[in-house]
């Protein structure tokens, strides 16, 4: 299992993210060339090899027309695009993969919905300044870009450092975390150092928000690659992100158990609130029978999710069920690899779960389109399954 992990001690921009990334390559140089063979309009990219306080790493440039983000603004008015306005950009570059575009507007999706929450208007009529600008959108297409390269199975951060203090940006001196940027990082776990100074910008939020599946300190891995991206400002310690590429065949991750029991709920009640947990986010939600006091038959509600769910499945299940108190334990879950693949077959494209770990390997066609194959061909989905385990 490829394992990638951003360790945000000192915050997360987003070129110094894509650099990260780009440490991870044996010829980096060769990579920044791809990126500029894909010919953006008004965009092109320069490596730049730098140091911070001892360690070698990388700058990620993004021209404009040319021109560095600040010779840009001094020659030329800077243009403040919207939703609609960077998606048709995005959408007319003509050698990017369908794949890089959808996720480079999930990110602006995200950035969307936040100055959305921050300025009380709706998404349509968001012009975003910051992370609006040329450079900001040459940042995520890089990023993006390579993450396609390396294809993690997963990928993982440390809680990020936000710094503290205020920032001057479009709409005055806010501050740290921007307004933006806060929301992004809802969820997220997140602190301060004390460093003065913004050291998650609402680009870097966006795309650790988009693409990352959980935060927690260094797990048990073992490295591969190590990249380091560099800030271009200097700190008391060194600024830069690190990226690091890790192999794990066997995979444990650390999950939180609920339980309560109750006698007074009906089966109708108990499928909504295992309905409501499910969409919340809740791994698993389960029921065992059993008897309480006065020997009244009884139901054991288990709720397994991910730790910093605890407090919305706490409050959704006091909200939703007859329970009094709740039980909480953490636990260790082993767990396989698992990721989805399109298998090509005669009766199409089809949706294939593979999963490998500890020695074995499983694979298994989605349910859902083999029975909407078996409904569409009048055969029995075991038919189905005999024909395609044939192919």
């Amino acid at each position: 299992m490829k394992i990638l992990y951003f360790d945000c001690g000192m915050g997360a921009a987003g070129d110094m993210l894509s650099a990260a990334l780009l440490g991870v390559f044996a010829k980096p140089e060769a990579i920044v060339e791809e990126l500029n063979n894909l010919k953006l309009d008004g965009i092109s990219y320069r490596l730049l090899k730098a140091s911070r306080q001892g360690i070698a790493g990388y700058q990620l440039e993004v021209l404009c027309d040319g021109e560095t983000e600040e010779q840009h603004e001094h020659h030329h008015d800077h243009h403040h695009y919207g939703l609609s306005e960077i998606s048709h950009y995005i959408n007319s570059q003509t050698k990017l993969k369908a794949e890089i575009k959808e996720q480079i507007l999930r990110v602006y999706d995200h950035l969307a919905k936040a100055e959305s929450e921050v300025h009380g208007e709706a998404i349509e009529h968001i012009h975003f300044h910051e992370v609006g600008s040329m450079d900001a959108i040459g940042d995520i297409t890089a990023f993006c870009y390579l993450l396609d390269k390396i294809r993690p199975d997963k990928i993982m951060a440390s809680p990020i450092n936000v710094g503290s203090g205020f920032v001057k940006c479009a709409h005055g001196i806010l501050p740290v975390p921007a307004p933006a940027t806060a929301n992004l990082l809802k969820d997220i776990p997140i602190y301060s150092d004390g460093t003065v100074g913004e050291l998650c910008t609402p680009t870097g939020a966006a795309l650790l928000k988009t693409f990352v599946g959980s935060y927690e300190s260094l797990p048990l891995l073992k490295i591969k690659e190590i990249g380091y991206g560099l800030g271009k400002k200097e700190y008391p310690k060194a600024n830069c992100l690190r990226a690091v590429i890790a192999n794990s065949e066997e995979m444990m991750e650390e999950v939180m158990e609920i339980s309560f029991n109750v006698d007074d709920m009906t089966g109708e009640e108990i499928a909504y609130l295992t309905e409501k947990l499910l969409k919340m986010g809740a791994n698993e939600v389960f029921t065992t029978a059993i008897n309480m006091k006065k020997n009244r038959p009884g139901v054991l509600i288990t709720i397994i999710s991910k730790p910093e769910k605890k407090d919305e499945i706490i409050r959704l299940a006091f909200k939703h069920s007859t329970t009094l108190g709740m039980r909480m334990t953490m636990q260790k879950r082993f767990i396989l690899a698992r990721r989805i693949e399109d298998a090509n077959t005669p009766y199409g494209t089809i949706r294939r779960k593979k999963s490998d770990g500890y020695g074995t390997s499983k694979d298994k066609y989605e349910f859902d389109d083999l029975a909407a194959i078996a409904s569409k061909e009048g055969k029995s989905i075991y038919e189905i399954r005999k024909e395609l385990a044939n192919e």
